[in-house]
């Protein structure tokens, strides 16, 4: 059977991203190590984990809707991925299954081998505007299989070897004969003793009970480059699950998750942020300072008469922008977007030379539609005025 990874997040089959990544960091929150001990909080932690895995890689969970199971040992399909012929080789193993040939229902490769390459891991690494404009270097506590340093992966307790397995007689495979109206069929499947590996461990290692592989955390570096951004995953190669047998270990991904900052939106590898102007400002024109990212502090000159929602853009001032080779090929623009800000509150004097300022400029009765004493609109003295003086 393969195995429900929606179920095992608690959505349904046609969530998509942002709902598979909500269930998986509630879960996570829940059942993360270092915040729930229990061994088994750990053990749902790691199918949470491998779930998520899954179902965020698209061909992966391509495999998934079929209804295989893309981390079966078998590889990958199962027997429900829709392949009419699954567990034969090609037509010449099924005619082989049909009249009689020596490897019916396989290819007759033998027993296969107990050294398996190990999966990939993935751990998040939450990261703030700055640290993913500079890049960073950070040491990551891990938690993945690692090799057994009592048996050094062989399974085998010391002073120990495996033996032959006495059931298929180290073939790895149990074939029965059967007469049909085709003529004789021969089937074989994996010996149930040994599990299709030919031989069996008698006296198993204690510490990793024959496995060749424990659970253990270690320290990682991983080096982040600059201009990375939310979602993109850093290899490291080797790093990840030790293999069963002591097999080659996989791949460790970390992957991005990038705060939100308080003054900074990000949009690919331009910024973008909001600068409050008062109104007066506005009309005047000033020179404000902005703090960028890296510290520096720019110079923003407001020319007099800014309208609210006027954009300045600052060359260069952005993210970098991160090339497939890890290199930064050039930044990208801060674009600063003036909010002007209209007093809710004015004491007696305030609101004196307001009026005073509105009959100096006739606009004591604002006329939207028709005209004024000197034939104009407001809309039109509010161009001639404020834009064109």
């Amino acid at each position: 059977m393969a195995r429900d990874y929606y179920g095992i997040l608690g959505v349904e089959q046609g969530a998509d991203a942002a709902e598979i990544k909500r269930a998986y960091r509630k879960l996570a929150r829940e059942l993360h190590p270092d915040v729930n001990p229990d061994a088994a909080a750990q053990e749902r932690f790691r199918e949470v984990s491998a779930a998520y895995e899954v179902l965020t890689d698209p061909e992966k969970r391509r495999i998934v809707d079929l209804g295989g199971d893309p981390l079966d040992p078998r590889g990958g399909g199962g027997a429900g991925n829709g392949d009419p012929f699954a567990g034969f080789g090609g037509f010449s193993d099924i005619m082989d299954a049909f009249f009689g040939g020596p490897a019916a229902g396989g290819r007759g490769r033998g027993p296969r081998s107990r050294v398996q390459p190990g999966a990939d891991a993935l751990i998040r690494m939450e990261l703030t505007l700055e640290e993913c404009a500079s890049g960073v270097h950070r040491d990551l506590t891990v938690d993945t299989a690692v090799m057994c340093n009592q048996c050094q992966g062989s399974g085998c307790a010391e002073g120990t070897r495996p033996a032959a397995c006495d059931t298929c007689g180290g073939s790895g495979e149990i074939q029965s004969v059967q007469r049909s109206f085709l003529g004789q069929v021969v089937t074989a499947r994996p010996c149930p003793t040994c599990r299709g590996f030919g031989e069996v461990i008698p006296d198993p290692c204690r510490q990793c009970a024959g496995d060749g592989r424990v659970r253990s955390r270690r320290d990682v570096a991983v080096k982040i480059p600059a201009g990375v951004a939310e979602g993109m995953r850093v290899r490291l190669a080797g790093q990840g699950e030790v293999g069963a047998g002591g097999g080659p270990a996989g791949d460790l991904y970390v992957e991005v998750e990038e705060a939100p900052h308080e003054i900074f939106t990000r949009d690919g590898s331009d910024l973008h942020c909001t600068l409050p102007l008062p109104m007066t400002a506005a009309a005047l024109g000033t020179t404000l300072p902005l703090t960028l990212l890296d510290g520096t502090v720019e110079e923003i000159g407001i020319e007099p008469g800014t309208q609210h929602g006027a954009v300045r853009t600052l060359r260069g001032k952005g993210m970098p922008r991160l090339r497939s080779t890890g290199r930064v090929d050039g930044y990208g623009d801060l674009l600063v977007h003036i909010e002007v800000v209209v007093p809710t509150r004015l004491d007696k004097e305030q609101t004196e030379l307001l009026r005073q300022l509105a009959r100096l400029r006739g606009e004591e009765q604002p006329d939207l539609v028709g005209g004024s004493r000197n034939g104009h609109g407001l809309f039109s003295r509010l161009r001639d005025t404020w834009g064109g003086r």
